[in-house]
């Protein structure tokens, strides 16, 4: 047996804090390590991207190869270019003990959970329709026609929260934040885990 990490699949409209919630996890909590999925996508770097940091920057002939591969867990074409995350990159990490988190969408997550059943999704909502448009106007990045949109898109998202084993409402980041370090936690204190990581100290235990 050896300690594994584990992918936590973390979905949510637009606007309901997951991705601040995954950097707060990563930049507070270093218990356990973990790390965000980086993705493959055939668009072109923007200014200051790093390949390999922000995402793998490749050509669609590559990216198609990979696909012919099965190299993903899961791609979608978006706007004309494709985004894919690889299964080769996440079970060397997880193999090295390392926790993933991979923010994507509920039909990314359906295909996740396909390949890899034994993944852990984690849904976040907020805690009402107004303050998740509150939250969009505050952002200070889009149109009232983007956040409408967004709004739309965001009661698609939000239907598919009966798919996912955890469901967190953030309506006070750091309760939200203390939630989802309780799953993490909770995933490293099963009996495996820990029989991996605690080996000489049972053996010790149970010898005569």
């Amino acid at each position: 047996m050896a300690i594994t990490g584990t992918l936590y699949i973390v979905s949510a409209p637009s606007g309901a804090g997951k991705s601040s919630m995954i950097n707060a996890y990563l930049s507070r909590h270093r218990a356990y390590p973990a790390q965000v999925s980086v993705s493959h996508t055939t668009r072109a770097a923007r200014p200051g991207e790093i390949d390999g940091n922000h995402y793998h920057f490749v050509s669609h002939d590559d990216f198609k190869k990979l696909i012919s591969e099965q190299a993903f867990f899961e791609y979608a074409e978006v706007f004309g270019n494709f985004y894919g995350t690889s299964r080769y990159t996440i079970e060397k990490t997880l193999a090295e003990g390392i926790d993933v988190f991979l923010d994507i969408d509920w039909q990314g997550a359906r295909q996740v959970k396909q390949m890899m059943p034994e993944a852990v999704s984690v849904f976040i909502l907020p805690p009402s329709r107004e303050e998740l448009e509150n939250r969009l106007h505050m952002r200070g990045q889009d149109s009232p026609d983007v956040i409408k949109k967004r709004m739309d898109e965001a009661e698609s998202e939000m239907s598919h929260y009966n798919e996912y084993d955890y469901l967190i409402i953030n309506s006070n980041f750091d309760e939200a934040l203390s939630e989802l370090t309780a799953i993490i936690t909770g995933q490293r204190l099963q009996t495996r885990q820990q029989a991996a990581k605690h080996r000489d100290l049972l053996d010790e235990l149970l010898s005569k």
